[in-house]
């Protein structure tokens, strides 16, 4: 029976506003980033969904409680859905690693997927305990609709694998704007047709 996950990125913060490396940062919504998630949820208010989960950090489970408001869901919090630690990068703006890590970048930015920031991980080691954990949520869902949320990266490096993208171009390749929306239907844990990819027409008209 067909799974289909709505995976979704949580809202903006002040972090990503100002362009800060915020992985491992356990930021909240910025007013932006409520309205964002606000949004996504009247958009999804009048879809079905059977279950929730998502990040346990704070923006990503602020994030799924809007949408999961007008359904009476309480987002289950799991740890592998967490975003990519950049390391001693976290907190910085990209302009300011770039200068004061430029080898380490350089390396990061031609294979995000194998290399890694100084102290963080990869995007292979994301990809690692996030993909199980989605494979374990649409074995347990059978047939129903499921809420995701989670990040940028994370998104990014299971979108990647799953749609048979080069996961070492996933940063080049896959767009997942703030609060986006994705559509994925999985006839089982491991086949999956992408219906939907970064949608943000809840709140914006055009792509920026």
């Amino acid at each position: 029976m067909k799974t289909r996950v709505l995976l979704v990125r949580h809202g903006g913060t002040v972090l990503s506003a100002e362009d800060r490396f915020a992985g491992s940062l356990d930021v909240m919504l910025s007013d932006e980033g409520r309205m964002q998630a606000a949004a996504l949820g009247r958009r999804l208010g009048p879809v079905r969904i059977d279950a929730a989960f998502c990040s346990d950090m704070k923006r990503a489970m602020d994030t799924a409680g809007a949408v999961c408001k007008p359904h009476g869901l309480t987002p289950v919090p799991v740890p592998g859905l967490r975003e990519v630690d950049h390391g001693k990068w976290e907190g910085l703006v990209h302009k300011e690693v770039e200068t004061q890590f430029a080898a380490e970048y350089k390396a990061w930015d031609a294979d995000p997927f194998t290399a890694a920031p100084p102290g963080g991980e990869t995007g292979l080691q994301v990809l690692a305990r996030a993909l199980p954990a989605v494979q374990k949520i649409v074995a347990s869902h059978a047939g129903q609709t499921v809420l995701v949320v989670s990040h940028k990266a994370t998104n990014r490096v299971l979108l990647a694998f799953l749609m048979g993208i080069d996961p070492r171009t996933y940063r080049d390749r896959l767009a997942q704007d703030l609060a986006c929306l994705n559509v994925l239907d999985f006839s089982d844990a491991s086949h999956v047709r992408a219906v939907v990819v970064n949608d943000i027409s809840h709140y914006a008209t055009l792509p920026a």
